[in-house]
């Protein structure tokens, strides 16, 4: 990064603050979560859109917020899986992370545990902790 690029960076920070760091209140969540909302719309389905960092960023503040004031507790790592597959619109034979239909229907069973790898992929596609699925 040169200078230049800092430079910018100062002057338009007061602009671009609000949407890295992690709310203060549920009206500032609400607030960047709608931001993140209007993001994701602008970048649809194109990988490797030029805005994507900043979408994960912005997920990454929302998340930040959530495991403070929402901490996932009593609640097993299948039923977490499900749920942020569910929250992501992520059909089964859409996790390569985990392996291939069988072995993801015994995970979201309950039947089979995830083993650590599994849990790294899925922490990252996710953006979430990994202690989420412990």
């Amino acid at each position: 990064m040169n200078n230049a690029t800092l430079q910018q960076a100062i002057e338009h920070w007061s602009f671009v603050e609000p949407l890295l760091a992690p709310p203060q209140s549920e009206s500032q969540y609400d607030k960047v979560v709608a931001m993140l909302d209007q993001l994701l719309t602008l970048i649809g389905d194109e990988e490797g859109h030029p805005l994507s960092t900043l979408a994960q960023a912005i997920g990454n503040s929302i998340s930040i917020y959530d495991a403070e004031r929402f901490p996932i507790s009593d609640v097993f790592p299948h039923e977490v899986l499900r749920y942020l597959m569910e929250e992501h619109r992520v059909a089964q034979d859409e996790l390569p992370e985990i392996g291939g239909r069988s072995v993801i229907s015994e995970v979201l069973a309950g039947m089979r545990p995830l083993n650590m790898q599994q849990i790294r992929d899925l922490s990252n596609r996710f953006n979430v902790p990994v202690k989420v699925f412990f």
